[in-house]
């Protein structure tokens, strides 16, 4: 059994003891369903697209595929990962490129195939013949902690865990912590993913009303590198229908923060600081107390 180590700062992968030039592997992933892991994967590729770097983000959500609604390209889908998996078609015939960005590629899960379709060595294959051509390879976790999600994380050097400001949601979501410490190849040598929160949904009216948990009640909880917050926005919802990743509506407060998630992620920038965006006195107060407990 080979097991990968990605180094994140120099994209070197030791396979058997032999070093390797190869892509950024990050894994989408969350343990709750509609919390927006579809809708980060597609904005989060697309940015790295615009930014000139190669990009392709996977679909892992055998039997159910959204990927491609919400990158348009749904009715471009002629070969998808299952007939990549059962040699009926090559990465070359099932790779989608985006019309609205040449650096950017997605690869569509099966809506009919069996869900354990998704084996190591299958995954292991694609993601190898893709790090040959690619800088980024964005997986799209599935929901749960199935065959789709574990595949989807086993491979990556970085995890990007979208939660909601919600009890169930969080909780889910620090059960897939455990998992990325324990189920993937990282894991399995010893070593640590780079992990990254982003809270989507999010409403500070709400949070402060008691509606929803605080972005310091979710960081506390989880423990990891908040990456950005998204805020509660129609123009997600709208830009889904449109097929067209969120990042796009550059008027949009979601497209906005989706931008700046990937500009803070690029540029290794220090992480989203929950106490800059509020104003006067209480982010004095809410800086004051940061500064007596750290």
């Amino acid at each position: 059994e080979v097991l990968y180590f990605v180094l994140n700062r120099n994209r070197t992968l030791i396979a058997n003891g032999e070093n390797y030039l190869v892509a950024r592997i990050i894994v989408v992933t969350s343990g709750k369903g509609g919390v927006g892991k579809t809708t980060t994967s597609a904005s989060f590729s697309m940015g790295l697209a615009r930014l000139g770097k190669k990009t392709c983000v996977i679909d892992f959500d055998v039997g159910l595929r959204n990927l491609d609604l919400v990158m348009g390209c749904e009715n471009r889908v002629v070969y998808d990962i299952a007939h990549v998996i059962h040699g009926e078609a090559n990465l070359a015939q099932a790779l989608i490129r985006d019309k609205r960005n040449p650096n950017l590629y997605i690869l569509a899960a099966s809506q009919t195939r069996d869900k354990n379709i998704l084996q190591q060595e299958a995954v292991q294959d694609i993601i190898e013949e893709l790090s040959e051509s690619f800088d980024y390879i964005i997986c799209d976790s599935p929901a749960g902690i199935e065959q789709g999600s574990l595949m989807a994380m086993y491979f990556a050097d970085t995890a990007i865990v979208v939660t909601n400001p919600e009890v169930s949601s969080v909780r889910d979501s620090d059960r897939i912590l455990g998992m990325l410490c324990s189920k993937t190849a990282y894991a399995k040598t010893g070593k640590k993913l780079q992990e990254h929160l982003v809270i989507t949904r999010y409403s500070e009216e709400r949070a402060n009303s008691g509606e929803m948990l605080k972005l310091e009640d979710i960081k506390e909880l989880l423990g990891i590198s908040l990456l950005g917050v998204v805020p509660e926005s129609r123009s997600v919802l709208d830009a889904s229908n449109r097929g067209a990743p969120v990042i796009l509506d550059e008027k949009s407060l979601a497209g906005k923060a989706y931008a700046e998630i990937v500009h803070r992620f690029v540029n290794n920038l220090p992480e989203y600081d929950i106490y800059e965006k509020k104003p006067g006195l209480l982010r004095r107060i809410l800086t004051r107390k940061k500064k007596e407990t750290s």
